[in-house]
């Protein structure tokens, strides 16, 4: 009942917090906003010693949300002690199901599948944008006619060009404060709202698309307008406590570059080029707080900072090698690696799991979706690979090769995924596949078979309908189970296998060989860099991290920049900027590197370290267990998905799809916006 009372009381501080964000980004570009909110401000905290005119900013636009992220990893921590009882009560399921109109797909084609959710919050997000431009750009035509401008000054048209392009700066800067949420992988934010960062990622290119254009304009904008007065000597000016040109146009440069490789063409023929320039984005926001100042600055600064605790996170846990203990090799170009793991270590279905493996690249890192559940196997962690570019087929080429390998070194970055999911809230789950799609449903199935084991749960019949090229990629469904699991008395599934490209069989769908490895001492089993509290613990590095960088700005401000300020030589801008990001910095690897070396004290003793090593016979499925008694297989003929998923019975039929995108917007569209109502659809796409 307290944690219930917690939790409310979060999700009303979070309405109001929410409420005054979204007024303040509204009130933004008014002069209302601009004459008498801000000046009453500035005129209260824009003359503090400790602080002076950034303060307000960090009062108003940085404080609330890193509060925000505050309230959501509390409540994320409360919210993991709920049982899985709950899913399947009948208020939940009601409750559930009263708002899954809104996860219905709307838009199928232009932006990818669209939600009716997302195209409400994206219409409003749009809206924002346009009502700052037009207010923007009619106190630019109001207040710069003919009557205002000096006689000896610009033309009209110039006055009004140099106007305008400021305006779209202040327009690109809202896109760029929330650009960084979709990809800080940890984020409390998004777990908050069932969100993860990979079925976020295009948010992130959406607004990355909206950044550098409003960006590019701005910056035509002014070379044309420094051209047609004679000022082009202006776009080297590096001003010592206004504006400088020169670093806003390093950042232009900085993001042209990002901008031009994120195209379809250029990224999936070159993705090392396009993953390499993406690191770009330290010398984008460095150059930009430099041309604006970290006063400005601090506006889109929140999801930076997210971003950088998240990172930091991530780069101590990938420092690690981690314990690899066998390889499995199958007939259709795919590897299974099944790593040792923390017992502590929990993770919903779907999730993912970055992989490195030097021997093949020391800088490239992977996504790869887990197959394994953290319940079913508390110690063992999986992961599919399907040979699909130049890094997988090396991995292929170099475990297919040799009948054994002692020792491979790999480092790790997650699990990543969603805080928790609703699959039992279904009275039916029929998932859609096509070729290595099916590993997200493998790690659902098998959290399902714990549920059932475990729980007096009903677990919901299990269809999938899974699509593969060729008979050999049937070997796949091997790797659905574990050794000695016996499904039949514990969930209803059934399996419709379709093979496109053959009419008969052409090989056995046996697993080629297994490769048992010895890892060294120092390898270690994965394991949460932050412990089984991991959202306590990070609400925690939030919270101090902040107040941390509050104390180190106000002494610095206090004793160093005030009183140069206050003389006739006033603080160069950079200098301050440089400062703040420098505290930042401190004090965001101070409190994560303390938290982690906590946990590793209380968590990672040698009891943990010696975890057992999996023998071949716990890693091992039995080959072909489940095609006799559950699969049907379809040779020379593609699933017709339209006749398969019309007319499903159930009230609540969940409609999962992850594969190629025609198949993910076929089924997108059979569920779609006035479809039949017990159709309850979601696509898993890992676009990176």
């Amino acid at each position: 009942m307290n944690k219930k009372v917690i939790k409310n009381v979060i999700k009303l501080l979070t309405m109001a917090i929410l409420m005054g964000t979204v007024v303040i980004w509204i009130m933004m570009p008014t002069s209302t906003y601009k004459k008498i909110w801000l000046k009453s401000m500035r005129a209260k905290l824009g003359k503090s010693i400790y602080f002076g005119k950034p303060g307000v900013n960090l009062l108003v636009y940085m404080f609330p949300m890193i509060l925000l992220a505050f309230l959501g990893s509390i409540y994320l921590h409360l919210e993991k002690q709920t049982t899985v009882n709950q899913f399947n009560s009948g208020v939940e399921r009601k409750k559930r199901d009263k708002f899954g109109a809104l996860k219905r797909p709307m838009l199928v084609k232009g932006l990818g599948i669209v939600t009716v959710t997302e195209v409400m919050f994206l219409t409003m997000f749009m809206s924002l944008l346009l009502w700052s431009l037009a207010n923007y750009f009619y106190y630019t035509f109001v207040t710069i006619t003919p009557q205002t401008i000096p006689i000896d000054g610009d033309n009209l048209w110039q006055a009004r060009l140099d106007s305008i392009a400021v305006r779209l700066g202040l327009t690109g800067n809202i896109c760029l404060g929330f650009l960084f949420y979709p990809v800080s992988r940890g984020s409390s934010l998004l777990a908050a709202v069932g969100l993860t960062s990979e079925s976020s990622i295009r948010y992130h290119i959406w607004l990355g698309n909206l950044v550098m254009t409003l960006f590019t304009s701005h910056g035509l904008c002014y070379c044309i307008y420094w051209i047609s007065t004679n000022q082009v000597s202006q776009m080297l000016e590096w001003d010592r406590t206004g504006i400088s040109h020169l670093a806003g146009e390093i950042t232009l440069v900085a993001g042209l570059v990002m901008w031009a490789t994120t195209f379809p063409a250029i990224r999936r023929r070159f993705f090392e080029v396009f993953f390499y320039t993406h690191y770009l984005y330290m010398v984008f926001m460095l150059f930009f707080v430099f041309h604006v100042g970290i006063s400005y600055a601090l506006i889109s600064f929140p999801g930076f900072y997210i971003f950088i605790v998240d990172r930091f996170l991530r780069f101590l846990q990938s420092r690690n090698n981690v314990k690899l203990v066998s390889a499995r090799v199958l007939l259709c170009d795919t590897v299974e690696l099944n790593f040792s793991k923390n017992p502590m270590l929990m993770y919903s279905p779907t999730s993912i799991l970055f992989v490195n493996i030097p021997s093949i690249s020391k800088l490239q890192w992977h996504p790869f979706t887990i197959i394994s559940s953290s319940k079913l196997e508390p110690k063992k962690l999986s992961v599919m690979i399907k040979s699909q570019g130049k890094w997988s087929t090396k991995l292929y080429h170099m475990l297919a090769s040799y009948d054994q390998i002692d020792h491979l070194a790999v480092s790790v970055e997650g699990p990543y995924g969603p805080a928790s999911t609703d699959y039992l809230r279904h009275q039916s789950l029929v998932m859609v596949s096509g070729g290595s799609g099916i590993t997200p449903f493998i790690s659902i199935i098998r959290d399902l078979l714990y549920v059932s084991s475990t729980s007096a749960c009903k677990i919901p019949k299990i269809t999938l309908i899974c699509a593969f090229k060729t008979s050999s990629d049937l070997s796949m469904l091997n790797l659905i189970l574990p050794v000695s699991t016996e499904i039949s008395s514990y969930v209803d599934i059934q399996i419709k296998a379709f093979v496109t490209r053959e009419k008969v069989s052409t090989c056995n769908m046996n697993i080629i060989k297994t490769l048992c490895f010895k890892p060294h001492s120092s390898d270690q089993p994965i394991s949460p860099i932050l412990g089984p509290n991991s959202w306590l613990w990070l609400a925690s590095i939030l919270s101090s991290s902040f107040v941390i960088f509050i104390i180190i700005i106000a002494i610095i401000s206090r004793y160093h920049i005030y009183p140069i300020d206050q003389s006739s030589k006033k603080y160069t801008s950079a200098y301050t900027s440089l400062i703040y990001l420098l505290a930042i910095f401190i004090s965001v690897v101070a409190t994560s590197t303390v938290a982690m070396l906590c946990n590793k004290k209380s968590y990672y003793n040698k009891k943990d370290q010696n975890i057992e090593v999996l023998s071949p016979l716990m890693i091992e499925s039995s080959p072909g267990q489940l095609l006799p008694e559950f699969t049907n297989i379809h040779y020379g003929e593609r699933p017709n998905l339209n006749k398969l998923l019309v007319g499903l019975k159930g009230s609540s039929v969940g409609v999962l799809v992850c594969g190629p995108r025609k198949m993910r917007e076929e089924v997108a569209k059979i569920c779609s916006f006035g479809s039949p109502e017990n159709l309850q659809f979601e696509s898993i796409s890992f676009s990176w």
